[in-house]
């Protein structure tokens, strides 16, 4: 019997977190399959996964022998699952499983297609940090908002929740941190009935191993524009 929710999990070089990410995800009160991507870790990262899915019958690990980038480690996790659901989880902490019964409960009820979890849309508990973030995330949230016709308020929010066999009818292509216009853009061209949701955040610092960069940024810039034009593709 498929379990409800399928949480994939992409992981590069998050030794440190792993375990701990992954027991807050059993801690949640639903059927999960775990997906965990490794993708090209170089800090044991892999082996320590490894460990988890020897502990743990729901847990299962995806290997790429080289760094592919966030958005291609997700799509190994997502064409693994079986779940009704579908939620993306990042290993480093900033986002609580806790409210998963937040981003499932649209799902549940039949009124959504996917659901976001906003980290401004809320009165939940949020670490606060880097100003500049702030205000590039707003900007391409509203640059994708004019390219969707949608009203998110955080479309580069790692929560984002999906009916599977929505996400898997859709080819995706990008390898790294496109991945939000990416999906944002090709859920609205098909017509999926969007919600979202306030989440906690406890965002890090480059020092405690964030990993994004300005020059990602501008990537999804480019990818806002490239998938206004481009047509859908179906699998």
């Amino acid at each position: 019997m498929a379990a409800l929710l399928s949480v994939v999990i992409p992981v590069y070089n998050e030794g440190s977190t792993l375990r701990e990410i992954v027991e807050r995800v059993q801690a949640v009160a639903l059927e999960t399959e775990i997906l965990i991507v490794d993708d090209g870790s170089t800090d044991g990262s892999a082996e320590i996964a490894t460990e988890i899915s020897q502990r743990h019958s729901n847990v299962t690990v995806l290997r790429h022998d080289r760094n592919q980038g966030k958005g291609r480690a997700l799509r190994t996790g997502f064409e693994r699952a079986t779940g009704e659901f579908v939620i993306v989880q990042d290993a480093d902490l900033e986002y609580d499983p806790g409210d998963y019964a937040k981003l499932l409960n649209p799902l549940l009820q039949g009124k959504a297609d996917a659901v976001y979890g906003s980290r401004f849309l809320t009165s939940s508990e949020h670490r606060v940090l880097y100003f500049r973030h702030y205000i590039g995330n707003r900007l391409l949230t509203l640059l994708s908002n004019l390219a969707t016709d949608l009203n998110l308020t955080d479309m580069e929010s790692c929560y984002k929740a999906f009916r599977r066999k929505l996400l898997q009818s859709i080819v995706l292509e990008e390898n790294r941190f496109g991945f939000e216009p990416e999906i944002t853009s090709k859920i609205a061209k098909a017509g999926a009935r969007v919600y979202e949701v306030g989440i906690s955040y406890h965002g890090r610092t480059y020092e405690e191993g964030k990993k994004i960069r300005p020059r990602d940024g501008l990537w999804a810039l480019w990818c806002i524009a490239k998938y206004f034009v481009k047509p859908l593709r179906r699998k």
